[in-house]
């Protein structure tokens, strides 16, 4: 498969006169998906289209499923993320690929980059992940492990909830210093809203399935960040912290474009 910078190298012989179209086509012409079987076929072409490489999503997949997608786009030379990868899915992985990471704690497998598992994490950042209960934790650290692993400047202020408001005081300097907010909470799903209220960042919001009965494994908090009063909220799906740190590696991307 052909990267972004291979491809900018062949556009650029074409240019200068180092090679014809007719050659450049014949290196184009390439089947932009991978097939390696069990049903698993890898989008081959992801990170030059969008500049984010496919992750392999590991929930209902079985071991060799895994294990073969993460070896096949592992293969392109690049690093590889996987998501919600379970204990029997890690086992499998690491027997195939004993230099990668396992975080269990937020579920996430990587092959050829770091993922921060130990503690203590920075709290500031270009990006802070702001999670409202200890209990929000596994979705925030999916966030905060994925936007590591995209190479963003992320930090991550835990268990600062609307209960207990002003747990919030010793951080916001570093609230108004980041770029962007990842704000993950459950229950009614307020703390977004707060800081929207309080800063003049984008936030993205992320509800988690944490609450009792009536918060529905999710819905309510869902549907109160949906309708925040405070302006400059984007809402992700229920417990999707991955979702929110491929759109903050977007905005940031688009700060760096503009400045």
């Amino acid at each position: 498969m052909m990267r972004a910078n291979e491809m900018r190298r062949l556009l650029d012989d074409v240019a200068q006169g180092r090679t014809t179209p007719d050659k450049a086509l014949d290196r184009l012409c390439f089947t932009p998906f991978l097939e390696v079987g069990c049903g698993v076929n890898l989008d081959t072409h992801r990170a030059l289209r969008t500049g984010h490489g496919e992750t392999v999503f590991g929930q209902g997949k079985y071991p060799e499923q895994m294990v073969r997608a993460v070896g096949g786009l592992a293969a392109s030379g690049q690093p590889v993320l996987a998501t919600r990868v379970n204990r029997e899915q890690s086992e499998a992985l690491y027997a195939a690929y004993p230099q990668g990471t396992y975080w269990p704690r937020a579920r996430l497998f990587s092959l050829g980059a770091e993922l921060p598992v130990n503690e203590p994490w920075a709290k500031q950042g270009a990006v802070i992940v702001a999670c409202a209960g200890a209990a929000d934790l596994p979705v925030a650290l999916e966030a905060f492990g994925t936007a590591a692993f995209l190479g963003l400047d992320t930090g991550l202020i835990s268990d600062v909830g609307v209960a207990g408001l002003h747990r919030l005081q010793p951080h916001m300097e570093a609230l108004f210093q980041a770029k962007l907010l990842i704000v993950v909470a459950g229950m009614e799903g307020a703390l977004p809203s707060v800081l929207a209220g309080l800063t003049g960042k984008p936030i993205l919001a992320v509800p988690t399935s944490v609450g009792y009965g009536a918060s529905f494994q999710g819905l309510a908090a869902l549907m109160a960040m949906l309708n925040s009063c405070a302006p400059g909220i984007a809402v992700l799906n229920i417990d999707n912290g991955y979702g929110a740190a491929c759109m903050a590696a977007k905005v940031l991307a688009q700060f760096e474009f503009g400045s």
